[in-house]
């Protein structure tokens, strides 16, 4: 079975990189292999790829049969289109100079439009960021205006409460200014009421309620009230009613 040219697989989930290698065809993907060639980052952008360009020319030549992503690899690289102009050599449609001299174009061009994706893909970045940066700014201008609302009506607020303050303050000394002319009158009048008070002493009645309670006390009905009981006694009731009773025998 030929040597192939493949990808083996490292790195954690979702961050791989692979190395190129030549391994025998029956062995496991990421098993042993006979030499490493370069390696390959797909999650970089572009795609990284490190190659030994001399060794992968090297094993296409031996026969060595490259996987799908190995010779998209080497078609990127220009092993493959180098090894087609190298056959044209054998042939004798070519010669070396010519090889080189084509080799050396395909390699500028490959790499003007290598370099133009590299610059436009920056290009797309730098706008992204400047989006970004633009969208930040206007959302800081935005609390800033909305801070600068806050903090005005704030002032106001307290100069209307200040102004407020001093109004009432001014109120005030004026009603303190005309508040003796109405008190004068009021201070005159408090000695006459003291006068009648002092004039009608509650204290003379008190005696004249004790006086007729003394006079009427509640004891004298007492002895009254056992006279006539003692004059009627019921005992005298019971010796009438045994004479009727004899008289009807």
């Amino acid at each position: 079975m030929p040597a192939r040219i493949r990808l083996a697989r490292h790195g954690r989930k979702s961050r791989p990189y692979y190395y190129i290698v030549v391994a025998d065809s029956r062995a496991p993907r990421d098993g042993k292999f006979i030499e490493r060639i370069g390696s390959y980052n797909p999650v970089t952008n572009p795609a990284s790829i490190d190659l030994d360009f001399d060794k992968a020319l090297d094993w296409i030549q031996k026969g060595a049969q490259p996987s799908d992503t190995a010779r998209a690899i080497l078609k990127q690289k220009g092993v493959m289109y180098k090894n087609h102009l190298i056959k044209g050599v054998k042939k004798g449609a070519l010669s070396e100079e010519e090889v080189d001299e084509k080799f050396q174009i395909w390699i500028e061009e490959k790499e003007s439009k290598v370099d133009s994706v590299i610059k436009k893909l920056n290009e797309e970045l730098r706008i992204d960021k400047k989006q970004r940066f633009d969208a930040e700014s206007k959302v800081r201008e935005a609390m800033a205006a909305e801070l600068a609302k806050r903090n005005a009506d704030l002032v106001a607020e307290a100069e209307a409460a200040t102004a407020a303050a001093q109004v009432k303050k001014e109120k005030e000394e004026v009603v303190e200014e005309a508040a003796p002319k109405a008190v004068e009158p009021k201070v005159e009048a408090a000695p006459k009421v003291e006068e009648k008070k002092a004039e009608e002493p509650k204290a003379e009645a008190a005696p004249k309620v004790e006086e007729k309670k003394a006079e009427e006390p509640k004891t004298e009905a007492a002895p009254k009230v056992e006279e006539k009981k003692a004059e009627e006694p019921k005992a005298e009731a019971a010796p009438k009613t045994e004479e009727k009773a004899t008289e009807k025998k």
